[in-house]
């Protein structure tokens, strides 16, 4: 069973950045593909960052351009880079793998999920 840990949200002020990453374990992380999720309070789960085994990405247009994914198949980990930040990143962000191929921007998609780490963006 995949188990994903995620850490690094914190409270930053718009214009500034934060690094979250992904710990995965109990799964063949080299390959699964690996995305990042938001939900912010009353709004639906987002699909924002997509990384595949073969290092192809993919990024929702709200955060393309601020926005980086990476994966370390030797330490079995990803990372969600996130520069520029604005007041609409504020949100819960969770890992999500478990890759059942498809849409990566589908949550159904994806069979495990971690707790979540909160961002929160000041102005």
């Amino acid at each position: 069973e995949v188990r994903l840990v995620e850490s690094g949200g914190g409270s930053v002020q718009a214009g500034g950045s934060l690094k979250l990453s992904c710990a995965y374990s109990g799964g063949n992380f080299a390959r699964d593909g690996i995305a990042w999720y938001r939900q912010a309070p009353g709004q639906d789960r987002e699909g924002v960052a997509f990384i595949g085994r073969t290092w192809n990405t993919a990024y929702s247009d709200s955060v393309k351009g601020r926005f980086t994914i990476l994966r370390d198949n030797g330490e079995n980990t990803a990372s969600l880079q996130m520069n520029s930040l604005k007041g609409d990143d504020t949100a819960m962000y969770y890992c999500a793998a478990g890759w059942k191929e498809g849409r990566w921007s589908r949550p159904d998609n994806f069979d495990a999920w971690g707790q979540g780490t909160q961002v929160t963006v000041s102005s």
